[in-house]
């Protein structure tokens, strides 16, 4: 199986980069194929700009048309996330929410006439790329999970799983959170990224 890892941290001695490295050693031991996408090495761009809103809009009349607007980078990482059979989206939840990269990344990649289609009745929306399976979300945050959950209404969940990728048609979602991880104790985070190690492992 070949996994894009869309990864979003800019501190390399953060925890998330900790999960980074249990996230590849799992799937490499399956014999997975990666892809690894780190936004933040990679200097991308967040901001819409007004050529990604025009490729945004003309994009599922007029594909060609649409992927000449996108820059280079942009043009890569659609290419890249076509050849995906699963995506792995690794960032830290601030203000209950993703960083500003990882928000771009969704909103200036995941469109119509590449992602996905709307329906003839344009009442709903269907996956355009068949060899996509599914999406997890491996996150941080220091909220602990309960708080989050009933005080923010797991927002996240809300804004990724439900709001963009169940809305475009995968069937396949699922979210690992990592919860008050600046309070809890060094051999938690261990067992956690020995967690992971073992669920990408077993990722189908």
């Amino acid at each position: 199986m070949r996994v894009l890892v869309v990864f979003n941290h800019p501190y390399e001695g953060s925890f998330c980069n900790a999960l980074l490295q249990s996230t590849l050693s799992g799937l490499h031991a399956a014999g997975h194929e990666t892809d690894l996408i780190p936004l933040d090495n990679d200097g991308f761009d967040p901001v819409m700009r007004a050529k990604d809103l025009k490729a945004f809009v003309t994009a599922q009349s007029n594909r060609t048309g649409a992927t000449e607007l996108l820059d280079p980078q942009l043009r890569d990482y659609m290419a890249r996330i076509e050849q995906a059979d699963h995506i792995l989206f690794i960032f830290p939840i601030w203000w209950e929410l993703m960083p500003a990269l990882m928000k771009g990344f969704i909103d200036k990649l995941i469109f119509p006439g590449f992602v996905y289609d709307y329906t003839p009745s344009n009442k709903g929306m269907t996956l355009r790329m068949e060899r996509l399976k599914g999406v997890t979300m491996i996150t941080t945050m220091n909220t602990p999970g309960l708080i989050y959950r009933l005080l923010f209404g797991n927002a996240i969940k809300k804004a990724l799983l439900l709001g963009t990728f169940w809305k475009i048609g995968i069937k396949k979602r699922r979210w690992i959170s990592f919860n008050s991880v600046k309070f809890v104790k060094p051999e938690q985070r261990e067992e956690w990224l020995a967690q992971v190690e073992t669920e990408m492992h077993q990722l189908a």
